[in-house]
């Protein structure tokens, strides 16, 4: 895995930034392919307004949306070769963390043909990439601003990464308006995984002054934004719609520094073997996270609640209610799942107190 670089790409953020900037799009050639889902682009409004941007640069364009979620390396590998059939200058990803993330491995493949299932995962060095311009549509992942890519491997149904300076976008166009249309269950589980990045870098290692700067900003926003889905049970209003939105970005610039921790990583196994959405399948983990970190170093723990705003209990009382995660699995199925970190894993590494597959069984039987 590359280093953790703090190479975003260029951000546009605000109210219609997209048609305010249309002038951009021209910059990176006359033909892009536009990566998506089925329905994340239309609803939210967003491929509308990148369609009308590409109309007024004479830009031809066509659509590629059969991103899914935890989309498959297979498929992004169609995109590579669909763009490479159509002339593409340069891709344009639409949508939440799937389609965003597929955008940036499309553009990977685009220019390396070579590349099969195995081969993206195994890249040496940062390899030869299209142009991409993200366009989010959620407030969760930062995927419009992180060197990542989550995908999943078609040879094993698992999901897992692949990032460095190729899975950047080249620049990113932030407007809270395209996640108006979110409903009320995926906000939920959006605004936890952004707060579980957050979380998850702060008491990382890693975290550093310019890391901590984007946490101290994120922690409150989303917090406070978590607490009034758990308690209005409704969607957020306009204003908490950009405080979200905002948070995910600021959670995303800090994740490019610190990375992730055990959550994220035994999450996965929740989503493929649950279909669990993502968010929530992290922060099942946050409150064993949270007692580590507490163990750990019980000043930064308390300057973390400092910073988010909330005292221990009410902070894991609404973790826990948004989260609401329960499994039926066996030992069997637990310590089959748990195999593939006996080596180790850089993610647990990553964990105030450390982590090893032992103590990932542990927390997921906790589940039952």
């Amino acid at each position: 895995m590359y280093p953790n670089l703090i190479n975003t790409p260029k951000i546009y953020s605000g109210k219609n930034c997209v048609l305010d900037n249309a002038n951009i799009f021209a910059t990176y050639g006359k033909k892009c392919l536009v990566v998506t889902s089925r329905t994340a682009g239309e609803k939210s409004g967003a491929l509308a307004d990148v369609i009308k941007a590409l109309e007024l640069n004479n830009i031809g364009y066509d659509i590629f949306n059969k991103i899914t979620e935890n989309p498959l390396v297979s498929t992004v590998i169609e995109g590579g070769r669909f763009a490479r059939e159509i002339g593409a200058d340069f891709i344009i990803g639409i949508g939440g963390g799937s389609p965003l993330d597929a955008s940036k491995a499309v553009a990977i493949c685009a220019k390396n043909p070579q590349y099969d299932i195995d081969g993206l995962y195994n890249r040496k060095n940062p390899s030869k990439a299209l142009p991409v311009i993200l366009v989010g549509t959620t407030s969760g992942t930062g995927s419009e601003v992180t060197g990542v890519s989550v995908l999943t491997n078609d040879n094993t149904m698992q999901k897992k990464s692949i990032g460095g300076a190729d899975c950047y976008g080249t620049v990113s166009f932030c407007d809270a308006k395209y996640t108006h249309s979110m409903s009320y269950d995926v906000t939920v589980s959006t605004a936890l995984d952004a707060f579980a990045h957050t979380v998850e870098g702060f008491f990382s290692p890693k975290c550093t002054d310019y890391a901590l700067m984007h946490a101290k900003l994120a922690l409150p926003l989303i917090f406070r934004g978590l607490k009034a889905l758990c308690e209005s049970k409704v969607t957020p209003d306009e204003k908490g719609r950009e405080e979200l939105f905002l948070g995910s970005i600021y959670a995303g610039l800090e994740l490019n520094v610190c990375g992730a921790a055990f959550p994220h990583t035994v999450g996965y196994v929740l989503t493929e073997e649950f279909g669990i959405p993502h968010g929530k399948a992290c922060t099942a983990f946050m409150p064993l996270l949270l007692q580590n970190a507490k163990e750990a170093d019980q000043e930064k723990f308390h300057l973390f609640l400092k910073y988010v705003g909330a005292n221990e209990v009410d902070l894991i009382s609404t973790i826990k209610e948004l989260t609401n995660v329960k499994i039926d699995a066996t030992d069997e199925e637990i310590e089959k799942w748990c195999s593939r970190w006996k080596d180790g894993n850089k993610n647990f590494d990553n964990s105030p107190g450390g982590f090893d597959y032992k103590r990932a069984e542990n927390a997921i039987r906790n589940l039952r």
